[in-house]
Parts: C-alpha cells; sequence; structure tokens
C-alpha cells in the first residue's frame, strides 16, 4: 500500500438518515472464540439488513491469533494459546489492557473502498491517540500506527527506532467488516516476545503502549477519546 494513503479520502460516514453505529463496552475477558464466532454472525445479520451497524471495545484473555498471512517461523514461543482467524495480516497478541474494537460496518452504506477504509481506520486511531499526547504516525510499508522512539537504539543500516502501538486486521463479507483493531493501552508488553509481532523482527521496530510513553491509559478515557474521534470518521453512534 503506497503513501497515497495520505491523499485518500478518509470520511466513511453513512447515507443520511442512516441509524447510529451500536456502541458497546464489552465487562471482563470476552473469550475469543465464541466472540469470534458472535461477531461473524452479527456481520451476516448487518449485511442482510436485520441488525444496525456495531462496534464492540472489548479486552481479551492472553491469546496469539493468526490472520491470513501468518508464518509459522513467527510463532516462536506458544505461551498463550493461538487461534486461526480468517483476519488479514500475520500473528499478533491480544490480552488483557489491550482495548480492541471489533467493527461491524456497512460499506455498502458508505463508500466501497477498501483501501479508504483501512486508512480510516488508522486516521480514527491517529486523532485519539492525538488527544491523548501521542503522536501516532503511518507508515507507507506497514499497516497499523507507529511512534517514533528516538530514546531507542537504531537499527543495524541507521535505521530509527519506532514502535507499534496500534495493529489493524480486518475483513470484508458482503462488503461488511469484522474484526478491527487493538490499541496498546497498558498491557504487558513482554507477552508480545512469544511472537514476531506482525512478522517484524528488525531489530529498530517494536511494540509500546500508553502505559510506557507516560500517556494517560486509563481505560474509560482512552474509551471516550475513541468513541469521539470514531463519529468524525465513521459517523454518530448510541449506546446499545
Amino acid at each position: 500500500m503506497s503513501l497515497a494513503r495520505d491523499k485518500i479520502d478518509l470520511s466513511l460516514l453513512p447515507r443520511p438518515g442512516s441509524r447510529p453505529v451500536a456502541w458497546r463496552v464489552l465487562d471482563g475477558l470476552a473469550p475469543y472464540e465464541e466472540t469470534a464466532a458472535r461477531m461473524e454472525a452479527l456481520a451476516e445479520a448487518v449485511a442482510a439488513g436485520r441488525a444496525p451497524e456495531e462496534v464492540w471495545l472489548l479486552e481479551h484473555p492472553p491469546l496469539y491469533t493468526a490472520g491470513s498471512s501468518a508464518s509459522d517461523g513467527d510463532l516462536i514461543e506458544a505461551r498463550f494459546p493461538v487461534h486461526k482467524t480468517g483476519r488479514g495480516g500475520r500473528y499478533t497478541y491480544h490480552g488483557p489492557g489491550q482495548r480492541v474494537a471489533y467493527a461491524m460496518l456497512n460499506l455498502s452504506e458508505r463508500r466501497r473502498d477498501v483501501r479508504a477504509f483501512v486508512c480510516a481506520l488508522e486516521g480514527w486511531l491517529i486523532a485519539a491517540l492525538g488527544d491523548l499526547g501521542v503522536r501516532g504516525e503511518r507508515r507507507s510499508d506497514r499497516v497499523g500506527v507507529w511512534v517514533a522512539r528516538p530514546d531507542k537504539p537504531p537499527g543495524l543500516g541507521g535505521e530509527a527506532a519506532e514502535d507499534k502501538i496500534a495493529a489493524l486486521g480486518v475483513r470484508l463479507r458482503h462488503w461488511v467488516s469484522f474484526h478491527g483493531v487493538a490499541l496498546n493501552v497498558a498491557p504487558d508488553l513482554a507477552h508480545f516476545s512469544g511472537i514476531a509481532p506482525c512478522g517484524l523482527r528488525a531489530r529498530h521496530l517494536g511494540v509500546t503502549s500508553l502505559k510506557e510513553l507516560g500517556a494517560p491509559s486509563d481505560m474509560k478515557l482512552v474509551d471516550a477519546r475513541l468513541r469521539e474521534r470514531f463519529e468524525e470518521f465513521f459517523g454518530p453512534t448510541a449506546e446499545s
């Protein structure tokens, strides 16, 4: 995906008169397989017009997921359960302290443009991070949101160090999205060491969190910023 992403119209507002997106915050730790099954069923219902669009904010117990591009070599140590999933991307970690947002949105009611959708998700996260005092950035060759780390050693070739603070992995079926994004608020970053996160192995590329960066890491505050900024990119929400 080229850096022309920066020139894409990121507005994916729904058609006038559309129902607000149902906004749900799930308490506790959501079991992965059960949650994924419910998510896929809801995406089918949204595509059929039987259910409104929804966004779920949740946390999972510690686990690894393998996306459609996952390589066996990226699983270094199966320290936690591993789940194969139909989303795009490679291996990633989910666990307590990480805010996962699953988005079941109907692009037929917005704009049938996958690249614009991915860019809008990145833009949403970057805007919310900015509200929390963190400068998130895109990269031309890597999906997700990155933070420059001048305080860390450069790569072997002198590359500037940077850490991933948010991962994206989505899938579309009948132009309805499911899966979504994962923002590192205050997870145990050591848990990422069992995998090459998103296939990253270079010394100058790592993972970080709001807590590690000294930014606000209260989950309710993060959720509020996420909801406010979501509405700018994707339209009104209503608590479900």
